[in-house]
């Protein structure tokens, strides 16, 4: 295994030079996938309505194409699903990953072509082990397995060439077969539907395996590692598996569960890495050691715009060119993809915080945000300001929700939290003024609506029993990897539904 190792690191490393290649041509290597993309689709349903025979430039192609939601391509994708071709992608498509719903269905599903499985999502998941063993290069990884927290498949009932399952699922079910032997636990596990099952079953066939590296959502990585020392009588990860050295995560902001990560994994050179990737696409991977940012991947088939927040609720508002961009503003990515997805808000919003090579961080979501007054707090303020308050009081978060609290007859607006502590802050007063403060600090808007409490007063926080979240995310047939708790909302509704349940109605 020894040399197996030490073989596909050096094949892995190789690839580091076409990253440096678009780290330091990044607008040559973007205007290449955009003639690409604008090429491939000419043909397509999709290229004739907007004449792609006749876009020469980018401007073009904005000026002529208008931004698109999942409703919006809904229509198209449903004819996809039903088995016609050369709609929105000029390849065979088969695959579609399901994905959280929007307001008007409960799930979306988007096109998954060769091109964009290939090109992009394996592309990226090689790359990010690329990128690590360039970094570690004493790195043992392939001497043993990697776990994989995958997503559930179902077979589409619509016809019997097309199927669906999470993004996750619909990898796992691709892979070639080269790719099984380093991958744990076998498929038939990975791909079940019922998670609470799927954990237990998970954590039995993982147990006695040489695990080497761990990929998943923080939230169900922990569910798993907690039951498996239940099993094994251990008191952390590293006494079950000694030659744990990775661990690859995503979906969520890592800095609440860092705590939880090093209790579990008691090891000061165990290495953490970041990846953004989602449905529709691979896009970002945290290149540097100990870094809270991730390398834009520019040579993935996707062509990047991004919109200034401040113009989001505009008629067909401006965007920006990766060229155009400024460092720590607050932008909605747009993309359009390989996979048939054209000038599309995929709903989450990111800052530069580096150019040449372009950086990024993931602040939130376009609608997980509070702004009932005029605060705008954005899912990246609430979680520095958790790990703040976390760090100050001795606290371990496991998962949280807040929502504004509206004005009343009697009473100014205000911000209610209700949060899972995996261990309790030694003082809960004192937690809640660090938090207030770190996001005065953080955001001059919050800080202004703060000012002697005239529009927003003190938080209100709920401490939630054990369990609270998975409770919901279950009563709501959420369980999975792909389900997410929502961080903030503007509306009560979640709140409310989880007060109820903490109260037995």
């Amino acid at each position: 295994m020894t040399l197996v190792n030490t073989i596909v690191t050096w094949f892995m490393k190789k690839r580091m030079d076409q990253i440096e290649l678009f780290m330091n041509h990044p607008h040559d290597v973007q205007d290449e996938v955009f003639r690409t993309l604008i090429s491939s689709a000419r043909s397509t349903e999709w290229g004739k309505l907007y004449h792609y025979d006749s876009i020469f430039n980018q401007q073009q192609f904005k000026e002529r194409v208008p931004l698109q939601n999942y409703e919006s391509l809904k229509p198209y994708i449903e004819r996809m699903m039903l088995g016609e071709q050369n709609i929105l992608w000029s390849t065979e498509v088969k695959w579609f990953a399901k994905s959280s719903g929007t307001t008007n269905d409960r799930s979306k599903f988007i096109p998954v072509s060769k091109e964009s499985l290939e090109e992009c999502h394996y592309k990226g998941g090689k790359d990010m082990i690329s990128i690590y063993c360039n970094n570690r290069p004493e790195s043992q990884l392939f001497t043993g397995k990697s776990l994989v927290l995958g997503g559930s498949h179902q077979v589409n009932n619509y016809n019997a060439d097309i199927s669906f399952g999470d993004i996750s699922a619909v990898l796992i079910k691709n892979l070639p077969i080269w790719a099984e032997f380093h991958r744990t636990p076998d498929m038939s596990i990975s791909l079940m539907d019922n998670y609470e099952e799927k954990i237990e079953l998970m954590a039995q066939a993982t147990k006695d395996v040489n695990v080497t590296s761990i990929a998943g959502v923080p939230t169900w990585t922990i569910v798993l590692a907690k039951r498996i020392l239940e099993i094994t009588g251990k008191n952390n990860l590293l006494e079950v598996w000694p030659n744990l050295e990775l661990y690859i995560h995503g979906a969520v902001k890592f800095g609440p569960y860092r705590e939880q990560f090093k209790k579990l994994i008691p090891s000061s050179s165990m290495y953490y890495l970041e990846t953004y990737n989602a449905s529709e696409g691979f896009f970002g991977i945290q290149d540097l050691p100990d870094s809270e940012e991730m390398l834009l991947m520019l040579d993935y088939g996707v062509f990047y715009e991004f919109l200034p927040m401040e113009n989001f609720n505009e008629e067909n508002p401006p965007t920006k060119s990766l060229s155009e961009v400024e460092l720590g503003k607050n932008y909605a990515l747009i993309i359009s993809t390989n996979g048939g997805l054209w000038r599309y808000v995929i709903g989450d919003t990111i800052k530069f915080t580096s150019i040449l090579p372009y950086r990024i961080q993931i602040t939130g979501r376009t609608k997980q945000f509070m702004n009932a007054f005029g605060e705008e707090v954005i899912v990246d303020n609430a979680e520095k300001a958790l790990t703040v308050a976390s760090k100050e009081t001795g606290a371990i978060i496991r998962d949280f929700t807040a929502c504004p609290i509206y004005f009343s007859d009697h009473a100014t607006g205000g911000h209610e939290w209700i949060i899972e502590f995996e261990s309790l802050p030694q003082n809960m007063e004192h937690f809640t003024e660090i938090l207030d403060q770190t996001l005065r600090e953080i955001n001059s808007d919050y800080d202004a609506k703060r000012f002697k409490n005239i529009a927003l007063q003190r938080p209100t926080i709920h401490v939630a029993p054990q369990g609270t979240f998975y409770t919901w995310l279950k009563n709501r047939g959420k369980l999975g990897g792909q389900h997410k708790v929502p961080r903030l909302a503007n509306e009560r509704k979640y709140v409310e539904e989880i007060i109820a349940q903490m109260n037995g109605n």
